[in-house]
């Protein structure tokens, strides 16, 4: 890792002309492969250098990319979509249906973390040059939806650079290049250091920007971010640390943009495990399999001290896997377990661990806002009832390894929908596991319910939506009663920019690069 002066040094080495822009984050995306990880550092990021056939626009609502129209085949068979003629990637390639069809086969394939978007699909079919229609295996009226962040690949350059599949685990061509159709090219990429962009002259579409050129810096240490931001190292920081925001806003010169996000802010567990892997107690019978330990867990984590002290006031509770503001939010379900240290302990006591347990919890901390701080404080508050919770916090790029392999005992996790619809954690979160009908991918613990799995499909097809209202609610109620997961608050935006910038936060905290203007 770099020293905080070391980081200076390049910050101010790569100081701005007027139309030169530059930011910092916390998480430097893995990789810049838009099908190898599933994430919303890469996802957001690559929205800047590749794009789908349909995009999210400044309201999040679904708009034309790749694809000037669609509409639905048949009854409910699946939809067709006519493409943008005239789009040249960023090596000169022409974009056709044969980039559709290759973008598909590589992003559903077993290798890419991006599959479980593809469940519902049964077929995709060239019709001509500029028609593909997307067969479903049921009517599917948010599958528009559910493809913002589908990003599609030149299939030549990935033939010649043998990158036909994408390496999730380890490396390719695509990794540290990239050759997309958006409105800014990669043209430098050093891992952990600086990802430098530029606009592509040939873009089909209008800039609304005035950015000759872009670098983004990853800056772990939130304090050497604010340092930037206040010298006038850097134009942007995302994210603000909480206990910062209303020093940046009260000098001159700087501002603070402010909302809530679309992401759930959760604890996990090892549903399946048969034991234990770390603590004291490693090796013994998993706790964690009885809905009463994790139930005790619940009421055991203060959230709204978490709320108050470490947020500021910033976050909003939640008892869901989504937020109220998203399609679907069960309304009739939203109060959340209360903070009860001794039902906490006398559900323990049911379970038959009145004397507690040892056990691991793994946490990222680059990934979410504050996130090892709110880990410290659930360890302390788990304490309360007799759980010792060892922590091991850890940069998100060691963290998603370690969960797919299983390595916790509880963990944390964030969840922000990608279709702004409840339907989308059921898929991923919540469903059983299952690599053959891409279900699941993001479910680590192995939670399964035969009535959850049940109902998806029929949530995904159904266009009634007050049967379909009635189907999420189910599914919402199963899980609360079976603590499936501790939902624990939705997770505020907080970033921080020189008053000379304009640029818009959208709700899935996406950083679009074609909505900046240095003034």
């Amino acid at each position: 890792m770099r020293t905080t002066l070391a980081i200076a040094a390049t910050l101010i080495a790569t100081a701005a002309h007027a139309e030169t822009f530059t930011w910092a984050g916390n998480t430097d995306p893995q990789t810049m492969d838009p099908h190898a990880v599933n994430s919303a550092p890469v996802l957001g990021f690559l929205n800047n250098v590749y794009e789908g056939l349909v995009r999210r626009g400044k309201d999040m609502t679904i708009e034309p990319a790749l694809a000037t129209s669609w509409e639905p085949i048949g009854d409910g068979e699946g939809w067709r979509f006519i493409l943008r003629q005239g789009v040249k990637f960023h090596g000169g390639q022409e974009f056709t249906a044969e980039d559709v069809i290759f973008s598909y086969e590589r992003a559903s394939s077993e290798q890419a973390d991006t599959s479980s978007w593809f469940a519902p699909v049964s077929e995709v079919n060239m019709v001509d040059d500029y028609t593909v229609d997307i067969l479903t295996t049921a009517p599917n009226p948010i599958f528009p939806d559910s493809i913002a962040n589908w990003m599609i690949m030149d299939a030549g350059w990935a033939a010649e650079n043998g990158a036909e599949r994408p390496a999730k685990d380890a490396e390719n061509y695509a990794t540290l290049n990239a050759n997309g159709t958006a409105a800014f090219q990669l043209v430098e990429r050093q891992p952990g250091l600086k990802t430098v962009l530029e606009p592509f002259a040939e873009w089909w579409g209008d800039a609304e920007h005035n950015i000759t050129r872009t670098e983004f810096t990853p800056i772990q240490n939130s304090a050497t971010a604010v340092a930037a931001l206040l010298s006038g190292d850097v134009d942007m920081i995302n994210p603000v640390p909480i206990q910062d925001a209303g020093r940046i806003a009260s000098r001159d010169g700087v501002k603070v943009i402010q909302g809530i996000e679309a992401r759930v802010i959760m604890l996990g567990f090892p549903h399946q495990a048969a034991e234990l892997k770390y603590g004291a107690d490693a090796g013994q019978p998993n706790p964690f399999a009885d809905a009463k330990v994790r139930q005790a867990v619940a009421h055991a984590v203060n959230v709204p001290a978490i709320l108050q002290t470490i947020m500021r006031g910033n976050a909003e509770a939640a008892s869901q896997l989504v937020s109220p503001a998203m399609r679907g939010y069960s309304s009739g379900l939203a109060e959340r377990p209360a903070y009860d240290v001794e039902g906490a302990k006398a559900l323990l006591a049911e379970a038959g661990y009145a004397d507690g347990f040892s056990f691991g919890l793994k946490c990222p901390n680059d990934r979410y806002l504050n996130d090892e701080a709110v880990c410290q404080a659930i360890t302390g508050m788990l304490a309360q009832i007799g759980l010792k919770a060892e922590l091991d916090a850890m940069p998100v790029r060691n963290y998603w390894p370690e969960l797919r392999e299983d390595n916790f005992d509880m963990y944390l996790l964030g969840w922000s929908p990608g279709t702004f619809d409840a339907e989308h954690p059921i898929r991923f979160l919540a469903s059983t596991p299952n690599e053959e009908k891409k279900l699941g991918s993001w479910n680590f613990g192995d939670y399964s319910n035969a009535r959850v799995d049940e109902l998806l499909p029929m949530i995904q097809s159904e266009i009634d939506d007050a049967k379909r209202q009635g189907m999420l609610d189910e599914v919402t109620q199963i899980l609360q009663e079976e603590t499936a997961y501790v939902p624990l608050y939705v997770q505020p935006l907080v970033w921080g920019a020189q008053e000379n910038i304009e640029l818009t936060q959208r709700p899935d905290d996406f950083f679009i690069l074609r909505w900046v203007t240095v003034n």
